[in-house]
């Protein structure tokens, strides 16, 4: 099976002098093609900064990050941008939705930024995929919160791409519009067969993916099936950091 992302030995700090706080120490992960994978760890642990490495938005002190055979630790700002439009599909929990935009404008955004023609047909059919057929012409500000991640990830799935990356996409809904998001992420995962990588700190969201993974002292402390468990995934949460 091929490799999604390929993140070796990465070093990652914050500060400098007295105030310098490391935040990987030597983190390594490997991500398949169609596998869905959930990092959690305590607050600053490193979750989100390495999905921010990750997108290209940050770079490592040392190491390195592959998405589809792709080296995102050696590309300059402006490769990056072009490679996250095209190669990764990045889902924020603030939504980062352009509120001057409709729902589909919203979604097509990336190959709009990229100077290419949006594909109406693949609109529709994120759309359709994500519920929210006869919506396409409103306003974010017309939208519920779940609607509005809904149109996120859509957005994000655009360009089919190598890898998902959605850093804690249900910390703004409310229990019912959570639940729903990480049922949409696991029907996504089969059916678009993008893997996904998602930072979160609950066990129940992690529990939509196949394999969780825990961070400690700036590195994997624990891998293992979820068997979509929130309960046996919240009991190895509290052994790995007790």
């Amino acid at each position: 099976m091929s490799i999604s992302l390929q993140a070796e030995n990465v070093c990652a700090a914050y500060g400098k002098g007295a105030a310098r706080v490391e935040v990987l120490k030597g983190f390594s992960l490997t991500l398949r093609a169609g596998e869905f994978v959930a990092l959690m760890g305590p607050s600053g642990s490193g979750k989100s900064t390495f999905l921010h490495l990750a997108a290209g938005l940050l770079l490592p002190e040392s190491g390195t990050i592959a998405v589809g055979g792709q080296d995102v630790t050696a590309m300059g700002d402006a490769a990056a941008t072009r490679f996250r439009r095209r190669h990764e599909g990045v889902v924020f929990q603030a939504f980062n939705l352009l509120e001057t935009l409709t729902v589909r404008e919203n979604v097509a955004l990336p190959v709009r930024l990229d100077h290419g023609r949006p594909d109406a047909a693949r609109v529709a059919e994120l759309v359709g995929k994500l519920g929210l057929a006869g919506k396409e012409d409103r306003l974010p500000s017309e939208l519920s919160g779940g609607e509005r991640q809904r149109v996120a990830i859509a957005r994000a799935l655009y360009a089919k791409p190598d890898v998902i990356l959605a850093d804690e996409p249900t910390g703004n809904l409310d229990a019912k519009s959570s639940h729903a998001i990480c049922d949409l992420l696991r029907d996504l995962n089969r059916t678009e067969r993008s893997a996904i990588l998602l930072v979160t700190h609950d066990p129940v969201v992690a529990a939509a993916a196949t394999r969780v993974c825990f961070l400690r002292d700036g590195r994997i402390a624990a891998d293992f099936a979820t068997g979509h468990d929130p309960a046996a995934i919240s009991a190895r949460y509290l052994e790995t950091y007790e």
